[in-house]
């Protein structure tokens, strides 16, 4: 073998190990660094009250845990992303946004009637599906972390630590999400609520099915007796169970998925690509009220194929 290939050979091992391993010390660091943000405002409050009443604040939750009256479905999606709320921020972020769209629609298409629904639209709604796609994450990473720390606690009380002990040794060891509502479950319990009470205000928050199954489970144990650890043992093996079935549906329906996208992304990727190959292609006939209102119905039929699409391949457990 050729002396020059064997040597290219070793180099290229070489530097895609020391890639491997500059890349493991920085994850391994970067998540012994990670804090749950219920730990950083603990260092900035004193006393539980303090605490509880602060983490409450930033979830958008008043004095007492409840969430809003007036806009029920919105006080849901603020509370169970978990955003520190800034209502302020962000309608001064959501502002900037629609008139940076409805500037930019005015000046593409010349049609300055296009660019104040554009704007209207990029405004209201895109606030609210930015708050849908972090509920979808936080409520993705809940569902894998819930097992975890369901063992925490079970090795806690086989231990011999009594209950909010085991609950606020979640909120310590574990990240983001299940460490800080966790947390925030510990401090109400320190706080003088019951641990029934505490984990029903998770379950009101998170807004989770495993996190109701585990809810559940801490009231039948309440009003039942029983074993505590036992209980916890089967619901920690059941919501493994059911993320299993989660996976197994999510790639049944991974066909689904992808030609929801494909028959979404191609007529758009193929007007654009006209636009710019051939712009009078279109370009002499966009005025015409026919091709208005056929461009309106084209729009419109693809928003409800992908409607009919997604509730095809959206199964829940």
């Amino acid at each position: 073998m050729d002396a020059r290939l064997v040597f290219l050979i070793l180099l290229f091992a070489a530097v895609f190990t020391a890639g491997q391993a500059a890349f493991g010390l920085f994850t391994i660091s970067r998540q012994k660094r990670t804090v749950n943000q219920r730990l950083k405002t603990a260092d900035k409050v004193d006393g539980v009250a303090a605490l509880v009443g602060e983490l409450r604040k930033q979830r958008g939750l008043d004095a007492a845990g409840a969430k809003g009256e007036r806009l029920r479905w919105l006080s849901n999606l603020i509370v169970a992303s978990g955003l520190t709320y800034e209502p302020r921020k962000w309608a001064m972020m959501a502002a900037g946004a629609a008139i940076a769209v409805a500037l930019a629609v005015a000046f593409l298409l010349k049609q300055p009637l296009f660019a104040i629904p554009a704007g209207l639209v990029v405004g209201l709604a895109g606030p609210v599906l930015f708050l849908k796609m972090k509920v979808g994450q936080r409520t993705k990473a809940l569902g894998a972390q819930l097992p975890q720390a369901l063992d925490i606690i079970v090795r806690s009380l086989e231990a011999g630590h009594p209950v909010p002990t085991a609950v606020a040794l979640v909120g310590r060891e574990m990240a983001d999400p299940a460490g800080t509502e966790f947390g925030m479950a510990a401090d109400e319990i320190a706080y003088g609520a019951t641990l029934s009470q505490a984990v029903e205000r998770m379950a009101e928050r998170c807004q989770h099915p495993d996190i109701d199954l585990f809810a559940a489970t801490i009231r039948l144990q309440e009003r039942a007796g029983g074993n505590l650890t036992g209980l916890l043992k089967l619901n920690s093996s059941t919501v493994r169970e059911r993320h299993k079935m989660r996976l197994k549906i999510k790639a049944a329906s991974s066909e689904g998925r992808a030609s929801a996208m494909i028959l979404t992304a191609a007529p758009i990727i193929a007007l654009i690509f006209i636009n710019f190959a051939s712009p009078s292609f279109y370009g002499e006939v966009a005025d015409e009220p026919a091709v208005k209102i056929g461009l309106a119905i084209i729009g419109t039929w693809l928003v409800l194929g992908n409607l009919v699409m997604r509730r095809m391949i959206d199964m829940r457990i």
